[in-house]
């Protein structure tokens, strides 16, 4: 098969600086060629002479982190940011495996810090604000995302957490991934209170996302059965530990993250636009 025709616009640029332009292709981390990314670079970073805020969009349990990126094309040219979508593949530590990176650690490996190590690969790339990023993930992209912000909240600029189907609240008696209790123990840090207080949350699901059959837990204390009610404890429990919360709820939609994405780029769009 052969590569796509340039447009006029994109034959002003060398070759290389092509495929590095507007949709990438996926690039394998140079600090563990396991794990891979691929980003959206809007136009703007041709000419930027200073970083561009990046946005990260994490995939769910079937690892669409392609058509994730995809449907930031508009937004990203819109507020001039550079886009990352990261690829966890399945089976990463156990044959066969699907859910070891929304706990973070699995099997040895620390999937919290996969993802920085790629944001500063991404950093010695592209001209982008490295030191704080905005943050989203949809299902198990969601699980990833709140529990990430519990231990690397200093470097987030907004945080959006989609739909998980598991959640861990904040709640210093109980252990993870339940709770937050040894948080220290497992990985070397505790949870950052502080800086998560001042990150501007969001938390999105559809209201007609209420099967069960996936993330069922028999005998312990979920949040609730679906993942309205199992968001909504978590949003209850930010509340309580002084951590504000937009809490999304839309209307006529099932556990579809794509049709989730025009309200979180709102959020994104309106955390951007305050930028000092």
């Amino acid at each position: 098969m052969t590569s796509p025709r340039p447009s006029a616009d994109a034959r002003v640029l060398d070759p290389v600086e092509f495929y590095h332009s507007g949709p990438t292709a996926f690039f394998a981390s140079q600090r563990d060629q396991r794990f891979s990314y691929c980003l959206y670079v809007p136009a703007a970073h041709r000419t930027a002479t200073t970083p561009l805020p990046l946005t990260v969009v994490v995939h769910g349990t079937q690892r669409m982190a392609e058509r994730y990126r995809d449907a930031y094309r508009g937004f990203a040219e819109e507020h001039q940011t550079v886009v990352l979508a990261p690829l966890f593949p399945a089976g990463i530590g156990e044959p066969g495996d699907l859910n070891g990176f929304k706990r973070l650690s699995f099997r040895g490996v620390r999937f919290d810090r996969v993802l920085l190590d790629i944001i500063d690969e991404v950093a010695q790339r592209y001209r982008v604000e490295a030191a704080k990023f905005a943050l989203h993930g949809f299902s198990g992209g969601g699980q990833y995302v709140h529990r990430f912000a519990y231990l690397h909240a200093a470097r987030l600029s907004a945080l959006s957490i989609g739909a998980p189907g598991r959640v861990t609240r904040i709640d210093p008696d109980v252990p993870w991934w339940l709770g937050t209790a040894d948080l220290l123990e497992r990985f070397g840090q505790d949870l950052d209170l502080e800086s998560l207080r001042q990150v501007p949350v969001q938390m999105i699901v559809g209201a007609e996302d209420i099967d069960t059959w996936e993330i069922a837990e028999p005998g312990i204390d979920a949040g609730g059965d679906t993942r309205v009610a199992r968001l909504t404890s978590l949003r209850d429990n930010f509340t309580a530990n002084g951590i504000d919360v937009r809490f999304d709820v839309v209307p006529g939609i099932a556990h579809r993250g794509m049709q989730l994405q025009e309200v979180v780029q709102q959020f994104f769009g309106e955390v951007l636009a305050g930028r000092s």
